[in-house]
């Protein structure tokens, strides 16, 4: 029987095996042990400097602290006591005589120190590492350095250093994951300067309440015109002369106290004739309860855009008074400031049934919003749908006011791009909370959260009346 032949016998017959590929080299951080001499001198350094940092981070409790260890220790005890029980009564009577006061220079400064460092201390490095805004180099993590935490009666405020090569925006895009890691209802971004922010989270809502219909001022000021209050607990004022202002909102969600509130707030001025309001209301419901307020006032689509036309007309007329002789107007009388309140001004431009009317209602809000500021006529607009093939106008009003709307897309349409990475998340106001905001300001790109104050109808007869009695007066 032959035998088989391995290939081992006879090499020359063995098939070719192909060529094993060059292995790649692969270069690795050489791990030294470090000393521990220098171990324990960066221990030391770090003791030190925070040592060093913290009269500068929390003056009053340092001085308290080390004033305390200088009189037990060349006094005693029994001094010590006696200056602490002096202290703590001195305080205990500053705060039942002035509390304001004590809760501004003592409560609300001790709750800053407690919250830096059993809140944003604690959880920092955790927080922002989710997040995704700890930066590494050279397998070391590089985080933003807290550099101060004050607090309001409604709000916390950390300024933040950034790291070298990250900017604002990065904070920004993660305010909901700022928000939910430190416990607080929203986030607010604000830049001071190169590297410096402040995060601004809220402890409380301060709108949560009904505002009440502001009092009728004495003097009336169109270019801070008291509407309502702040998210800070401050009154929200606007600027009607110079300027055009759009609200938009769905169905309920306060449109009418934003109208009524500027309307009662210019009432002497109306009353004194400085100010005129002409008015247009296709729903026939919002605004024909106050009609006796309205020096002009129109419901249906014809004469709507026949008001607006006279607007447009009282402009122009103005305009060619004013050139070469004034350029800024000051209301008076003889040429008031003329405000021209539209609700549901996308019932003109967008769905009335009659494309003529359409086409001039739309010339006449292009030529009142790109022309009016200057002489003295202003545009009060009200919608709920801001895309621009309902209002393409929406660009010619330079302060918007963005109620609860629909969609998250909404937000950048009324407030302009990027207001909704800013905390402006109008899309998620509470319906139960109508008149709620977001505004945008003339010249500034932070979002500011406002509450319209609620004018009942008894508010607006009794303005009615007194319009009435004036007029017989």
């Amino acid at each position: 029987m032959r035998k088989s032949r391995s290939c081992g016998a006879r090499p020359t017959s063995c098939p070719g095996t192909a060529p094993v590929p060059a292995q790649t080299f692969r270069f690795s951080t050489p791990v030294v042990p470090t000393p521990a001499v220098f171990v324990i001198g960066g221990w030391i350094a770090r003791l030190v400097g925070f040592l060093v940092r913290l009269p500068f981070r929390f003056p009053v409790l340092v001085a308290s602290l080390a004033g305390s260890a200088a009189v037990a220790y060349w006094f005693g005890w029994v001094p010590l006591i006696v200056v602490l029980v002096l202290v703590g009564g001195g305080l205990a009577g500053w705060w039942w005589r002035w509390p304001g006061s004590f809760r501004r220079f003592v409560g609300l400064r001790a709750l800053g120190a407690w919250r830096w460092v059993w809140v944003y201390h604690r959880h920092w490095q955790p927080v922002l590492v989710v997040a995704g805004l700890a930066e590494s180099y050279l397998e070391r993590q590089y985080l933003p350095r807290i550099r101060r935490v004050t607090c309001s009666d409604w709000s916390d405020r950390v300024r933040v250093k950034l790291v070298a090569g990250t900017s604002p925006a990065d904070f920004e895009q993660r305010v909901v994951e700022l928000a939910h890691g430190f416990g607080a209802p929203s986030c607010r971004v604000t830049v001071r300067g190169p590297r410096d922010v402040v995060l601004e989270f809220p402890r409380r809502d301060m709108l949560a309440d009904t505002i009440g219909a502001m009092p009728v001022p004495e003097q009336v000021d169109l270019k801070a015109l008291p509407m309502g209050t702040c998210e800070d607990g401050s009154p929200w004022l606007l600027r009607l002369h110079g300027t055009h202002v759009l609200t938009v909102g769905v169905t309920g969600a306060g449109k009418g106290s934003v109208i009524w509130s500027a309307v009662r707030a210019m009432m002497p001025a109306i009353e004194a004739g400085t100010v005129r309001v002409w008015a247009i209301d296709p729903k026939r419901m919002e605004l024909s309860y106050g009609r006796t307020l309205f020096a002009r006032y129109a419901d249906d689509g014809e004469a709507a855009v026949e008001l607006l036309e006279r607007a447009v007309a009282a402009m122009q007329d103005r305009a060619a008074r004013y050139a070469g002789k004034q350029r800024a107007h000051i209301p008076t009388v003889d040429d008031p400031f003329l405000v021209v309140v539209v609700d549901e001004v996308a019932f003109l431009t967008a769905y009335h049934p009659d494309r003529d009317v359409r086409r001039r209602a739309e010339n006449a809000l292009a030529t009142l919003t790109s022309q009016g500021r200057s002489v003295g006529v202003a545009v009060l607009a009200a919608l709920q749908d801001p895309r621009k093939e309902v209002l393409n106008l929406r660009n010619l009003f330079p302060d918007k006011i963005a109620l609860r709307l629909d969609e998250a897309s909404q937000v950048d349409m009324v407030l302009g791009e990027g207001a909704r990475d800013r905390g402006a998340n109008a899309h998620l106001i509470d319906p139960d909370l109508p008149g709620v905001a977001f505004v945008r300001l003339e010249g500034s790109s932070i979002p500011v959260r406002v509450r319209a104050a609620y004018v009942s109808d008894d508010d607006i007869t009794a303005m009615a009346t007194d319009m009435r009695q004036e007029e017989v007066a």
